[in-house]
C-alpha cells in the first residue's frame, strides 16, 4: 500500500503547485490599489486658456517622486516644472511652464499607494484646439513583465514561509511535544524559517525596480534600494529580518532544550505516559512547564510581530478604521498560520513521523480543537475585513476583488467539509485502538491460566519421582562430565582460536542487532500503514493540505487586487468626469464594426460586432455582440478586446466587457490616451480549445 502512495502523493502535490503556479500567473500584478479618481482639467476636457498647474486627486495617499508626475506637449516635450505637491489629503498637483499653446497635452503618471502598489496610467486634455500628438505612452506598468511575476512569486513565498513556521511551531507545542523530536518537523519548521527570509531579502531587493523602471537590471541599484529603506514598506522588510532572527533563537530552543524535556514515547497509544522526571535528563514537569509557557508566550509575541510587518503596510494601514483594522489583520494572519501551518505539521507528521513515535489521536484531537478556534477567528475576522474593503453586496459580483473573496470562502469551505471527514477518521481510529487494545489483553489473561494449571500439577507429582525433563538433564549432566575428561588436554590449544574470533563475532553481532531493528522498524511501519483507519487519515488530511496551498495562492493574489470599494469609487469618479467633458466638441460620433469569426470547431462560426460610443479621447462605452452564421444571439466563453495605436506605439489596451444578456457584453469608461488609426483586436473562444482572434481599424477621435 505504501509504495502506492508515495506516488500520488507526488503527483497531487505537483498538481497543486501548478494550480497555485497559475492562480499567480493569471493574477494582474498592475491592479493598483489607489486609484484616479478625479483630475483638473478632467480627463478628455478641452479647456479655452492655459492652466497654471494640473492637479491628480487619489482615492487615498500616495508616495511621489522626482519624476511621479509628467505634462508632456503634443510634440512629446516636457512641459512641467519642481516636483509633485500634496495640496491636501490625496490631492497632488505639479506646475505647468507659462505660455502653453493650442493643442492636446498628455498626463502620465506613476506613484506608489499608501499600501505599497505601484500605480501608473496616463490621460489627456486639450488646450483650445485639440490636435495630434506624437507622445509615446507605455501599457506596461513597472510592476509588469519578470519583476512584477519575481514580486509576486516571493510574496506568495513569504506568506507560505510565514505560515509553515508559525503553524509548525504551533502544532509542537500545543498539540504534539515528542514532535519535537522529530527530524521531520524539524525541517518543516525551518525550512519555513528559510524560505520567509530567502522571500524577504528577495523582495527588498526587487523593491526599488517594481516600483519605479521595472528592469532587472536595476534590482541591485543601491541607490534605489536606498531609497526604499526610507519608505514605509521598505522598513517593515527590515523589521521583518530583525523579527526573523529572533525567531532563529525561538527556534533553537524549541528543538534543543524543549525536545530535550519532550516525551519521547509515542503519542496516540501512549499520550499519557510519560517518563519519569529523573529520567528524561533535564528537570521535572515544573521545569518543562515553565519552558512551555515561555516558548509559547515568546513565540506569540515573535509571529505577531511579523504578522504586522503585513499589516502595517498593506490593506489594513489604508482606508477605513485602519486603528482597528491592523490588529484584526494581524489576528487573522495568525489564524491562518495556526490552522495551515498546523495542517502542513500534521500531514509531515502523519506521513514521514517516525514508528516509534507516531502522532496518535490525541494529537490530531487537540489539533482539531486549534483548528476549529482559528475557523472561528478566521470566520469574524474576515467578515469585517470584507466590509471594509467592499463596502456593498455588488461588490461581490462586480470587482475583480469581490469576485476572487468568493473563491476563497468556497476554498474554505472545502476545507472545513475535508477536516470534517479528518476527525470521523480520528474517532474510527480511536475505536480501532481501544478494540485492539481489549484484544491484547485477552491472550496475557490465557498465559497466567495456563501457568497456574502448570503449577498445580507439578505440586500433585509424587515427591519420590522426578519429571522427565530432570531425567534428562541428570542424563546430560553425566555426559558431559565424560567429555570433559576425554577433552581436557584439546580445551587449551581451542581457547587462543576462539579469542581470536571473539572480536568478529562482536562486530557481527551488532550487525545483525541493526539488521534486525531494520527490519522490525520496517514491520512497524507495513502494519502502521496497513491500518485503513490511519490511511484514511492521512488521505483526508494530504487534501485537505491541497486545498490550503491553492487557497493560499488566491489570498496572495486577493493582496494584490484593488479593493472593491475604490474600485467601485474609481468607476464613479470616471463616469461623473465623462459626464463633465461632454459638450466639448471633441467627440466624433460612435464608431460601429462587424467582423466574421470562424473558429474552426463545431459551431465556431459567426459575427461579432463593436460599437464604441462616443468614439472620442477619454471616456467611451463600449458594445459587444456575437451572432450565429443564422444571424441570431449566441452566447460564446469568452469575449475579449485589445486596442492598439500602433503609429505611436501605444498598446494593446486590454478590454475585458461584462457579459450582459445573451450575445451581449459591455464595458464602460473604456479609456482613449489620443486619437489616431486604432486597430481593434477581438478574440472570441467558443469552445475550450477553440478560438480565434479578428481586426479592424478604425478612426477614433
Amino acid at each position: 500500500m505504501t509504495q502506492t502512495i508515495a506516488p500520488r502523493v507526488r503527483t497531487l502535490v505537483l498538481l497543486i503547485l501548478a494550480v497555485a503556479g497559475a492562480l499567480l500567473a493569471g493574477a494582474a500584478p498592475a491592479s493598483a490599489h489607489a486609484a484616479l479618481t478625479g483630475s483638473d482639467p478632467a480627463q478628455g476636457a478641452v479647456v479655452d486658456t492655459a492652466p497654471a498647474q494640473i492637479s491628480l486627486t487619489f482615492s487615498e495617499p500616495i508616495a511621489v517622486g522626482d519624476d511621479s508626475v509628467r505634462v508632456l506637449d503634443p510634440k512629446g516635450e516636457r512641459v512641467d516644472k519642481g516636483d509633485p505637491a500634496n495640496l491636501s489629503g490625496t490631492t497632488y498637483s505639479v506646475r505647468l511652464l507659462s505660455g502653453l499653446p493650442d493643442g492636446t497635452y498628455t498626463v502620465a503618471y506613476q506613484v506608489v499607494s499608501a499600501d505599497s502598489h505601484p500605480v501608473a496610467g496616463a490621460y489627456t486634455f486639450s488646450i483650445g484646439t485639440p490636435s495630434e500628438t506624437t507622445v509615446s505612452v507605455s501599457a506596461q506598468g513597472s510592476d509588469d513583465g519578470l519583476v512584477g511575476w519575481l514580486y509576486g512569486f516571493g510574496r506568495y513565498v513569504s506568506y507560505a514561509g510565514f505560515v509553515v513556521l508559525a503553524g509548525g511551531a504551533a502544532f509542537v507545542l500545543a498539540c504534539w511535544a515528542p514532535g519535537a523530536r522529530v527530524r521531520a518537523v524539524q525541517r518543516l519548521v525551518v525550512s519555513g524559517w528559510l524560505a520567509l527570509t530567502a522571500a524577504t531579502l528577495g523582495l527588498l531587493l526587487l523593491r526599488g525596480s517594481y516600483t519605479t523602471t521595472g528592469k532587472i537590471g536595476d534590482i541591485f541599484d543601491l541607490e534605489l534600494l536606498g531609497e526604499v529603506l526610507q519608505t514605509k514598506t521598505g522598513a517593515a522588510l527590515v523589521s521583518r529580518l530583525l523579527l526573523l532572527a529572533a525567531a532563529a533563537l525561538f527556534i533553537a530552543v524549541l528543538f534543543g532544550a524543549y525536545a530535550r524535556t519532550a516525551s519521547a514515547g509515542a503519542d496516540g497509544d501512549a499520550d499519557g505516559a510519560k517518563k519519569p522526571a529523573e529520567a528524561e535528563g533535564d528537570g521535572g514537569e515544573p521545569d518543562k512547564r515553565d519552558l512551555t509557557f515561555g516558548l509559547a508566550l515568546g513565540g506569540t509575541v515573535v509571529a505577531a510581530g511579523l504578522a504586522a510587518s503585513w499589516a502595517m503596510s498593506e490593506h489594513a494601514s489604508q482606508g477605513l478604521q485602519p486603528g482597528v483594522a491592523m490588529p484584526v489583520d494581524v489576528v487573522h494572519l495568525l489564524a491562518v498560520a495556526s490552522w495551515l501551518g498546523g495542517l502542513t505539521a500534521l500531514l509531515v507528521a502523519l506521513y514521514r513521523g517516525p514508528v516509534e513515535t507516531p502522532v496518535g489521536r490525541d494529537a490530531v484531537r487537540r489539533f482539531s480543537r486549534l483548528a476549529f478556534g482559528s475557523v472561528v477567528t478566521l470566520a469574524v475576522t474576515g467578515v469585517y475585513q470584507s466590509w471594509r474593503q467592499l463596502g456593498s453586496w455588488s461588490a461581490f459580483t462586480d470587482t475583480r476583488y469581490g469576485q476572487l473573496l468568493l473563491v476563497k470562502i468556497a476554498l474554505v469551505a472545502v476545507m472545513v467539509a475535508v477536516a470534517y471527514l479528518s476527525r470521523r477518521w480520528t474517532h474510527r481510529l480511536a475505536e480501532a485502538r481501544t478494540s485492539a487494545t481489549e484484544e491484547e489483553k485477552r491472550p496475557a489473561v490465557s498465559a497466567q491460566a495456563e501457568e497456574a494449571e502448570a503449577s498445580e500439577e507439578e505440586e500433585k507429582q509424587p515427591a519420590g519421582t522426578a519429571p522427565a525433563e530432570a531425567s534428562d538433564a541428570s542424563d546430560a549432566s553425566e555426559a558431559s562430565g565424560a567429555s570433559e575428561a576425554s577433552g581436557a588436554s584439546g580445551a587449551s590449544g581451542a581457547s587462543e582460536s576462539t579469542r581470536a574470533g571473539t572480536g568478529h563475532d562482536a562486530v557481527r553481532a551488532a550487525q545483525l542487532a541493526r539488521q534486525r531493528a531494520a527490519a522490525e522498524a520496517a514491520r512497524q511501519k507495513r502494519l502502521r500503514d496497513a491500518d485503513p483507519n490511519r490511511f484514511g487519515l492521512r488521505r483526508s488530511v494530504l487534501a485537505e493540505a491541497g486545498v490550503a496551498v491553492v487557497l493560499l495562492a488566491v489570498t496572495t493574489v486577493l493582496t494584490q487586487t484593488e479593493p472593491g470599494r475604490t474600485e467601485q469609487d474609481a468607476k464613479a469618479a470616471a463616469a461623473t468626469s465623462s459626464s463633465a467633458a461632454e459638450g466639448t466638441g471633441q467627440g466624433s460620433g460612435a464608431v460601429s464594426l462587424t467582423m466574421p469569426f470562424d473558429t474552426g470547431g463545431r459551431n465556431g462560426k459567426g459575427v461579432v460586432s463593436i460599437d464604441l460610443d462616443p468614439a472620442r479621447v477619454g471616456d467611451n462605452s463600449l458594445h459587444v455582440y456575437v451572432e450565429g452564421p443564422d444571424g441570431t444571439p449566441v452566447d460564446v466563453p469568452e469575449v475579449k478586446l485589445a486596442l492598439t495605436l500602433t503609429a505611436q506605439d501605444i498598446g494593446p489596451l486590454p478590454v475585458a466587457p461584462d457579459h450582459v444578456t445573451t450575445g451581449h457584453w459591455s464595458a464602460s469608461a473604456v479609456q482613449i490616451p489620443m486619437a489616431g488609426d486604432w486597430k481593434v483586436e477581438v478574440t472570441v473562444r467558443t469552445s475550450d480549445i477553440d478560438q480565434v482572434t479578428v481586426s479592424k481599424n478604425a478612426q477614433i477621435g
